[in-house]
This record gives structure tokens, sequence and C-alpha cells, in this order.
């Protein structure tokens, strides 16, 4: 069932001062709308889990996180993408989007007014030809007395509040995806290198294996033990520079460039990029605001609100005000002199009467979505509390590692470098020699990844933080 209403041309039948104070004082009512619910805060702990994790410091700022790694590259790389990224951009202009959105309704709490002008000639019988010229101007004001448009301004504000969350969001993101990516290429270069180190060490072994062998003082075994060892780790060259190939290919995706242009960027090995000085946080309530999906989580609730608001305030009556003056003349000089003037005030109200329950239901509806974005930002907080405490859990695993990774190591090539030694003058067997070869390169290979693994940890503590992102750059 549709609405109706009724109009009264209250400019005939209603002195015109009464008419405007009438609908002057409603105007003034305009300014309130239904009062709305705060959005409910979910009960955050007072400190991390994690009881190593010192908080002295409560603020510190992680706008741009990466300059602590001290690595020009990574900085060029992550500047670059936050500039040329696909993702970045399309969510630039949604933000612009969501602007223009909020403009529209704000334009509509205020009178509109247009101008019109007409031309007719014509004729009728044997009269003569007639001229009828018209110019106006026509206004217009739908008065917010229940707070619809406000409430849907309100909304709208709050959409584009969330849109420039998202935006950040995305910064963030890319920031760590080209970290990431970046730290795992460097891994994977110092990779390569142990591997072309103890490739080198199985070829000398191999060539002194076969002194041995024309000197009578081994057997053919031995020698194709050691040819074997040295075609294993020969096979893993390919897959290690497969995977730097792959890597740089992902960070020129990140970076809105074509596959060939970081071919000279980042071709050369550098040392990993590590973390300068120890890492301090504060407590999770503090921290976890600089997370821009919290932040457009809040503002979406803050929407949800103000459009409850707004459908609970359509079901009442609404009313608006209208005029238009004109001029009339028959010819085009007249209309600058001896144009007759024509002026009307409306003034008009319109009532739901029979909807169906429709204007309810749509009220059932907006509290229900609502709700959904109550939940959806109690969903996005745990993330984030899941997120930081992983990160956490996950450095101090890895730093715990380090330590006895890089002792055994060192023991590793001692152990190495003395069966090379002796195996030359004869006093060992030729299995101790490929044992030792294998454990060094597996403790090599492991110390690298988990210096890899440290830099990883502190990218994801950094993104679960929030950090990456700055007001300007929104701006």
């Amino acid at each position: 069932m549709t609405n109706t209403s009724s109009g009264h041309n209250l400019g005939r039948s209603t002195p015109l001062p009464l008419v405007c104070a009438l609908l002057l004082g409603l105007a003034g009512c305009s300014a309130w709308s239904p009062p709305s619910q705060e959005a409910g805060k979910f009960a955050i702990p007072s400190q991390w889990p994690s009881a190593s994790v010192a908080h002295s410091t409560p603020t510190i700022s992680l706008t741009d996180w990466w300059l602590r790694f001290n690595d020009p590259q990574l900085t060029t790389l992550i500047t670059q993408a936050l500039q040329a990224n696909t993702s970045v951009r399309s969510a630039q202009a949604a933000l612009q989007q969501a602007r223009a959105l909020r403009d529209v309704n704000a334009a509509g709490l205020s009178p509109s007014l247009s101008a019109s002008g007409s031309a007719q000639r014509g004729k009728s019988g044997d009269s003569d030809t007639s001229n009828s010229l018209r110019a106006g101007l026509d206004a217009r004001w739908e008065i917010d007395v229940f707070g619809a448009r406000r409430s849907s301004l309100n909304a709208s504000e709050a959409d584009a509040q969330a849109s420039q969350a998202s935006l950040a969001d995305v910064q963030v993101s890319i920031a760590a995806e080209v970290a990431l990516a970046y730290i795992q290429l460097r891994g994977q270069q110092a990779q390569l290198q142990i591997a072309r180190n103890n490739l080198a060490s199985q070829q000398e072994t191999l060539q002194i294996t076969d002194w041995r062998l024309q000197a009578g003082l081994t057997t053919s075994l031995e020698l194709e033990q050691a040819r074997t060892a040295t075609e294993q780790t020969s096979a893993q060259l390919p897959t290690l520079q497969t995977g730097i190939n792959q890597s740089r290919l992902s960070l020129a995706l990140l970076t809105g460039q074509t596959p060939d242009a970081l071919q000279g960027l980042i071709s050369q090995p550098q040392p990993m990029p590590t973390l300068a000085g120890n890492w301090a946080l504060g407590i999770p309530a503090h921290t976890l605001r600089q997370r821009p999906d919290v932040r457009a989580a809040e503002q979406r609730i803050r929407a949800a609100l103000s459009r409850v608001s707004a459908a609970d305030a359509a079901r009442y009556p609404g009313f608006a005000l209208s005029g238009s003056v004109g001029l009339n003349a028959l010819s085009l000089s007249g209309l600058t002199s001896g144009a007759s003037v024509a002026s009307a005030l409306l003034g008009s109200i319109s009532v739901p009467l029979l909807d169906g329950g429709a204007a309810r239901a749509q009220v059932r509806v907006q509290e229900a979505a609502l709700e959904q974005a109550r939940v959806a930002y109690e969903a996005v907080v745990l993330t984030a509390l899941k997120d930081v405490e992983g990160a956490l859990v996950a450095l101090q695993g890895d730093r715990a590692r380090q330590l006895n990774l890089q002792n055994a190591a060192t023991a590793a090539a001692n152990a190495a470098l003395l069966a090379q030694q002796r195996y030359t003058s004869g006093l060992i067997d030729f299995q101790t020699v490929l044992q030792t070869q294998r454990t060094l390169l597996t403790a090599q290979d492991s110390v690298a990844s988990v210096q890899a693994a440290i830099s990883t940890d502190h990218v994801r503590l950094v993104k679960a933080l929030g950090g990456g992102w700055n007001q300007t750059s929104l701006d």
C-alpha cells in the first residue's frame, strides 16, 4: 500500500506571515534526531598474555616502521607500492566515492533553487500570431523535522570514515606484503650463497677423493659417494634461483611494475634486513586503536545506528516549503520592462497512513544490520588480539632458536674442516666427511631461515598492531 499525502496551497487560504511562521517553527525542530545507542566496546585484556613482553613504553610510532630496518631498498619498494599498487589506488577511488555520496546527502539538508524559462508562439483561428515569454525562479526546501535526512547524512559520514580506514588497512597490508616478499627474497639469496659455498667445499672433497683413488688409497665407492653429494647440492641451486625469481615477480606486482622492472634493483645479494633495537609495545587497549580495520568496524556501527534512526524517522510526517517567482511578457524586451510578476508559496505535508507495515519492517531491517555490524566489530577485535599474540609467540620462539642454531652452525663448520683435513691425511673414513658436510649445509641453512623468520615475525607484529599508514596520505 502506497503512502497517502495531503497537500494544501497555504499561500491562497492562509496569510503568508502565518505560513512562514508555521514552517520556520517546524524547521527549528529539524536538528532533533532520535537518541542513538553507543557502539559497545568489546572488552580487551589489560596486557598481553605473553609474560615476557615489556610494556613500559605506552606510545610508539608505527607510521614508517620499515625505516627501522635501515634498508634503503626496502624503503624504496614500500614507498613505490604505497603509490602505485592497484589495490591502494582502488581503495583511494572508493574513498572519493564515499566522500562524494556524503556531500550529496549534505546538500539535501539545504534549500534547492532552480531557474527556468520558456517561450511560446501560437495562433488561434483568424487571430494574429501571439508570443508568450516566461522567466522564473523555483525554490524548494524539505524540512527535516524528525531528523531523517540528518541521520542519513550521519550514516554517509560514517561510511566515508569507514572507507578512509579501509584505505589505511590496504596500506598496512601492502607495506607488510612488500616487506615479507623482500625478506623472503633476501633469505633465498642467503640460502643460495650457502649452497654454493658448500658445493665448492664438496667439489674440493671430490677432487681429493679422486687423487686418493689414483694413488690407490681409496676405492671407487668413495669417489661415487663424493660425486653423489656434489650433484645433490648442485640440484638445489636451480630450485633456490627459481624461488628468488618468483619473489622478484611478487615484488614487481606489489609495486605496480612490470616483471623486469626490479631486475637491477634486487639482483645483487644484500644482508638480511633486521630490526634495530628493542621493539617496545604498549598495552592492547592502546595499540589496537592503530589498526584501521578496528576503526572501520567502529565506523560501520555508527553508520548502522544512523540508518536505524533514519528508518524510524521515515515513519513520521514530512514537511516541505516551496515557492516560485516568475515574469510573463509578450516579447523579449518586455521581460525587462512592463512584464507581469507571478509568485506563489506552497507549504505541504505528507503523512504515511497505510503501508502494510513496510516502515516498521524497514526499521527491523536496519536493526538487524546494526547487530551484524556489532558482531563484525567483535570478530575484528578478536582477530587483532590473535594476530598480535601469535606474532609475539612466534618472535619469542624464533629468538630462542637463533642462538642455538648459530652455535650449531659454528660447531658444524669446525667439524667439517677437521673432517676434511683428517680425511686428506687418511685418519678417518669418507662417511665421516660426508656426514659433517651434510650437517654443515643443514645448520647454515637453518641459521639463514631463522634470521628470515625473525624479520618476518617483526613485520607480522607491526602489521597486527596496525602500522604502516598515516593520516596525511588519507586526506
